[in-house]
């Protein structure tokens, strides 16, 4: 086994028992108060990021499933903060993070697919694009975030949660093709690392970035937009934000 496999492993292995641990504690350690959140919504009104099946911008989806989750961690009583696009871009983002302070990062977005899965079709009177090919969410961190062993705690954490709660991920980022090839760092969890993302990179704190859906599929974007939806992907965050607060780094 090569020496940087061992090393990722052994981070996965670790990962993995703080995720079970919680199961085992009594009561939990959590000083929610003294555990800043912060959530970041993907894209803006002018970058929008993906369209969805009927020509639904992704920023309206990342905004929506954001205000969820900050409404799900302040009964909590997690003190959160959602963060905006502003000019200058990542870079600046990254540093308004850190000027927080927080205990955690995470990056809400919704997926697309590679141009050659899109089909044509009309939706609301216009032509559109979509793809019923691929469904489920996805989990990134980055090798490179000063903290990347507990931001895949985390990963780990929520990837649990969302899968207690009967939500399938996808596997389609560790397709071997153009724009994709992501290493898949846990195929039973659905999470992978994008050391590249700067969002990821540069926040010193703990970071995560979900893919809340595959919204050019047209199933999976009917189910994104409902209120359902969205409290049980803010449920699965409240838990896994809990379980990683209780054990301390």
């Amino acid at each position: 086994m090569e020496r940087n496999e061992y090393f990722y492993l052994k981070i996965l292995f670790r990962a993995v028992l703080l995720a079970v641990a919680h199961q085992s504690s009594p009561a939990s350690a959590c000083d929610a108060a003294s555990f800043p959140v912060v959530i970041d919504i993907g894209h803006s009104p002018s970058q929008p990021g993906a369209i969805s099946a009927t020509g639904r911008p992704e920023f309206e989806f990342n905004r929506d499933l954001a205000t969820t989750i900050e409404k799900q961690l302040l009964v909590g009583g997690y003190p959160v903060t959602v963060l905006q696009s502003e000019s200058g871009g990542l870079i600046s983002r990254a540093a308004r993070a850190n000027a927080i302070h927080p205990r955690l990062f995470l990056s809400i977005h919704h997926d697309s697919v590679q141009p050659q899965y899109l089909q044509f079709w009309t939706a609301n009177g216009r032509i559109e694009r979509y793809s019923d090919r691929f469904q489920g969410w996805s989990l990134f961190v980055s090798r490179d975030n000063v903290q990347f062993d507990r931001s895949l705690s985390f990963a780990t954490a929520l990837a649990n949660a969302l899968r207690t709660r009967g939500l399938p991920f996808s596997r389609h980022h560790a397709e071997p093709i153009s724009h994709e090839n992501k290493t898949l760092l846990d195929p039973d969890r659905g999470i992978y690392a994008y050391d590249g993302l700067v969002i990821l990179r540069r926040v010193r704190a703990p970071a995560a970035l979900i893919e809340a859906g595959v919204i050019v599929n047209r199933d999976e974007e009917r189910r994104a937009a409902t209120p359902e939806r969205r409290a049980l992907i803010a449920e699965s965050v409240a838990q896994a934000v809990l379980q990683f607060c209780d054990f301390p780094p």
